[in-house]
């Protein structure tokens, strides 16, 4: 299996280069070279980083005449979101539960304003 092969959405999201260069495409189409403008790294190395999220299905590149443009592809994120939401859901199920017993401990134990005023 080669390492495209394996490349996914959360090795896309993995690289702060990476995420940045979504940002700035998920809002309109660029070319390479105005990608570029907004780092300080080679445009090689913006082109790699495109050339991942390409096969991460990230973005699409397209070709118009001699220049390169960049697309957002954000369907991907949904894969994200479901896996962020299932832990947001345990965490919140455990929140609930402490939530629940710190009310009942509160409930059975007068506070410390309660004891004085009797």
């Amino acid at each position: 299996m080669s390492i495209e092969a394996r490349r996914d959405v959360f090795q896309a999201i993995a690289d702060p280069t990476r995420r940045q260069i979504i940002s700035l495409v998920a809002h309109k189409s660029m070319n390479l070279n105005s990608i570029a403008e907004n780092f300080d790294i080679s445009r090689p190395a913006i082109s790699q980083h495109i050339k991942i999220l390409a096969e991460c299905g990230m973005v699409v590149v397209r070709q118009e005449g001699r220049e390169r443009f960049c697309e957002a592809k954000l369907d991907g994120l949904s894969e994200v979101s479901d896996w962020v939401d299932q832990y947001k859901q345990f965490w919140n199920a455990k929140f609930d539960a402490l939530g629940s017993y710190l009310d009942k401990i509160q409930s059975s134990n007068p506070s410390d304003e309660e004891s004085k005023t009797n």
